[in-house]
């Protein structure tokens, strides 16, 4: 409590007076001072005596620039003036900072502003404040005191802290996720500019969480390994066109032999490129073409077979150059998201299992061996977004003069004029060395050259992708900077000529660096595909590159903008996209529980009432009512018990056959060829397992009936709005009867075009609310899409639900030219009482 004045004594002002003292200390104009001179020289004082409209006197001209040199106190005293009485009485020190520099002590500490912001900071600091508030917090005893480091450890005891930590704690929302203290959003406003970024800059975010398995082994068994786990759609993990190194592959992994059931994740599979010397040399001529195509740039001759030496004396070189691709020791990593990395590790451990049984049972003279290693906190991953990403690489990175390499050298002569990383191969993986980013203070994003543009096409080679990473021993040697930022500072402060980069000595790290093509797109969506670049750097060196990254005035971005990337490109993101993966019943149930307990803290005014407004599942999409399962199988336990159960037979459930998702590329075509077919299911049955022989696995069983695996189906969807309106999260998606869809049909068509008006046909129609019988799947994202100007989602229908809607618009849509979609569906928001009309397409990723 504060203390009682004295009676009739005035120890302190008032806070009245002292905003009144402030104010006209603020509004007081500086004078100059002048020497006293003599009354002969210094005019009296008081009024003139000169007649008012004399001009006597007057110069006829005047010298402007010597009148204001002579008057440049005065008007300076002015404008110091003005801005201090304005600024003292609307804003304080710290308001005057851009928001990007702004902190939360700022209004407190006056060490967090800047150094000349901070005397008037200090001014407008109440010292009396601390004392009345209560009595200061006493320090501990200079030997108790925890050192930084041990301080840091103790907060890291139940979760994970990226290098990066510190830098996006100070600016972002953090939360705990998948074990680590991972950045949700910005706390500025940054939604929009952050999409603008992705779209029309750059933007980059650290995936360090993201778990690396690496696999040792021989070739031939590791691309049968991939082939058991990874998805049959699309081209092979164990491909020529992947297996050189040159390029990635993104694609997802299943339990093992357990396509299509058991969705584990998306994950990117990398392999170690081939020495160019064991590349060039191989057991036939078509095997020679191949891998010369792998090992050589499309812009360089073909390298020449060695001669075999007739001498009897061998290096160790030459006999291992000599050695079939089978007995070849390669390196793969699989790059997996956080939360399924147990799952995805006892997947491969299953695979490698059965393969090695398998050739043990083929050949038992033979020995092989498959290393399976943890690479988590091993290596660093930084997501570089946007068409501007390439000057921002090429800004903040600077290769050592010693690449002779000349695939490379054109690569990166190249490389700030793309336009876009659209321009390479999807997939393209570039090795090289750069030199210690700190060394370029302030790094800036290279513009690309308006003259003289490079037409030579860059091509993914083996010869392009080979950097030092792969070998832990240097991984391991950098894992701390030989030099520290204050000795690089004491090298910067000899300079003659400050803010001049420093000349790399031959002391200074090199430090081996993979970048890797990304791209998120959707093919025929008619969406913007976002586009990017993928940099691998090891442990120990991410706030070296994150700063010399951001310096270059790139923002940053948390996991709200990655999904929006993903949403704005109309894919799927893991694991909201996903209902059947593995990840997916945790990520639904800890979101279920925090939006129920955001509800019922609200009062029963304030909340929407679910049950008045037929919103049976609120709180996350009941998939099992929407396939007709039994209700007793929606319980949380027996859920999860049957995605995590290995034990049981592929594809059964106590149920029967458990459920799963048709996704990927050859999803249209699948469904194509069953909707040709009378027998549905036993079709369905078939191409399945026609996309399993691909991979080398074995038909599915006679425990998986055709009736249960198409009952048991669910498929990926793109929701369009066909005018106002915007799906939300968990939006349901209903079925449109014969008749209601041709009055939808009539209504649509006579408004075509006028996405902001709605005519009364419209507005009726979208006030009936079906049953819940109608109810054919959710929406698991839906926003307003600000790359496509309207309401989008990304959901999920039951396979025997969509193929009824592609009949029934066989008979209703004859006229093949006709501008409304033929599979015609309303949406509701779970808390809106209308039903928009939206159409469908088959989401093939």
């Amino acid at each position: 409590m504060a203390h009682k004045r004295k009676d009739g004594s005035r120890d302190e002002p008032t806070g009245r007076e002292k905003k009144k003292i402030k104010m006209t200390a603020a509004r007081t104009i500086a004078v100059q001072s002048v020497k006293t001179v003599s009354s002969s020289e210094n005019a009296a004082a008081g009024p003139s005596k000169a007649p008012v409209n004399s001009l006597n006197g007057l110069p006829s001209a005047i010298d402007v620039e010597k009148f204001a040199e002579a008057r440049a106190f005065e008007i300076d005293a002015m404008h110091n003036a003005m801005k201090n009485a304005s600024a003292s009485s609307t804003s304080r020190a710290w308001q005057a900072l851009p928001r990007h520099l702004r902190r939360r002590a700022a209004s407190h500490d006056v060490r967090r502003v800047p150094l000349r912001l901070r005397e008037k900071a200090r001014a407008e600091m109440d010292p009396l404040r601390k004392k009345i508030l209560g009595r200061s917090i006493p320090k501990l005893g200079k030997n108790k005191r925890l050192k930084r480091t041990e301080l840091f450890a103790k907060r890291q005891r139940d979760k994970l802290w990226l290098e990066t930590h510190i830098w996006h704690a100070k600016r972002m929302k953090m939360d705990n996720m998948w074990g680590y203290r991972l950045a949700v959003h910005p706390t500025e406003k940054s939604y929009r500019p952050s999409h603008r970024a992705s779209v029309h800059g750059s933007i980059i975010h650290d995936a360090s969480y993201h778990s690396i398995i690496e696999l040792k082994g021989t070739e031939t068994v590791l691309k049968r390994v991939l082939d058991t786990s990874c998805d049959p759609n699309g081209p092979t993990a164990g491909s020529k066109r992947y297996s050189c190194g040159s390029r990635a592959l993104e694609t997802y992994i299943y339990k093992s032999g357990s396509y299509p059931f058991g969705l584990i994740s998306p994950v990117t599979v990398i392999w170690k490129p081939l020495p160019l010397d064991s590349a060039s040399n191989t057991n036939s001529p078509q095997e020679q073409v191949n891998e010369e195509a792998c090992s050589v740039s499309a812009n360089q001759p073909p390298m020449k077979r060695k001669r075999k030496s007739k001498g009897k004396g061998k290096t160790k070189e030459q006999e291992n150059s000599r050695l079939p691709d089978t007995e070849i020791l390669r390196v793969v990593w699989i790059i997996s998201h956080p939360s399924t990395y147990q799952d995805v590790l006892s997947s491969i451990r299953t695979s490698v299992s059965m393969t090695l049984e398998a050739l043990k049972h083929e050949d038992a003279n033979k020995m092989f061996e498959v290393e399976i290693g943890d690479l988590r906190g091993q290596v660093n991953i930084f997501e570089i977004m946007g068409p501007k990403s390439n000057q921002v690489l090429r800004g903040a990175l600077n290769p050592v003069s010693q690449d002779k390499r000349e695939d490379f050298k054109k690569f990166w002569s190249r490389f700030t004029n793309m336009q876009t990383s659209a321009e390479m191969s999807r997939g393209t993986v570039v090795g090289f060395k750069v030199v210690d980013p700190r060394l370029k203070r302030n790094a800036k994003a290279q513009a690309p050259a308006t003259e003289h543009l490079s037409s030579t096409n860059i091509f993914p080679s083996a010869q392009l992708a080979q950097t030092d990473l792969w070998d832990v021993d240097i991984r391991t040697k950098l894992a701390r900077p030989r030099y520290k930022k204050k000795d690089l500072d004491e090298r910067r402060s000899k300079s003659l000529i400050p803010g001049t980069p420093l000349n790399p000595e031959r002391q200074d790290d090199r430090i081996p660096v993979l970048l890797v093509q990304r791209s998120l797109e959707a093919h025929e969506s008619g969406t913007q595909g976002i586009h990017g670049w993928t940099l691998i750097i090891p442990s120990g060196w991410a706030m070296a590159f994150f700063s010399s990254l951001t310096f270059t005035g790139t923002r940053v971005s948390g996991q709200r903008e990655r999904q929006t990337q993903a949403f704005e490109a109309g894919t799927p993101y893991f694991p909201r996209d996903l209902p059947t993966s593995a990840g997916y019943v945790a990520y639904a149930t800890a979101r279920a529980k925090e939006e129920k307990g955001r509800w019922e803290r609200k009062p029963p005014a304030k909340r929407p009432n679910y049950e008045k407004l037929g919103t049976s599942s609120p709180w996350r999409a009941d998939w099992h009512s929407v396939l007709q399962l039994p209700r007793s199988t929606f319980e949380e336990e027996d859920f999860v018990s049957t995605q995590r159960d290995s034990d049981d037979e592929i594809g059964l459930t106590d149920q029967g056959s458990q459920m799963w998702l048709l996704r990927g590329s050859e999803a249209p075509s699948v469904i194509s060829n069953m909707s040709r077919m009378f027998n549905q299911s036993a079709a369905l049955l078939q191409e399945i397992n026609k996309l399993r022989t691909k991979r080398g696995l074995e038909v599915l069983g006679s425990n998986v009936k055709a009736d249960d695996l198409l009952r048991r189906a669910l498929v990926s969807v793109r929701i369009k709005m066909y005018g106002r309106g915007a799906p939300e999260d968990l939006a349901i998606i209903y079925q449109v009867s014969t008749d209601e869809g041709k009055k939808w049909e009539r209504a649509l068509r006579n408004n075509f075009g006028k996405h902001d008006e709605e005519t009364e046909e419209e507005v009726k129609l979208s006030e009936i609310i079906p049953s819940e019988a109608s109810i054919i799947g959710f929406v698991t994202t839906g926003h307003f899409s600000l790359s496509q100007g309207q309401g989008f989602g990304i959901g999920a229908i039951p396979l025997f639900k969509l193929l009824e809607l592609r009949e029934q618009a066989e008979k209703c849509h004859t006229n093949a030219t006709s501008s409304i979609s033929s599979l015609l569906v309303k949406v509701r928001n779970r808390s809106g009482q209308r039903c928009r009309a939206a159409h469908i397409e088959i989401l093939a990723s």
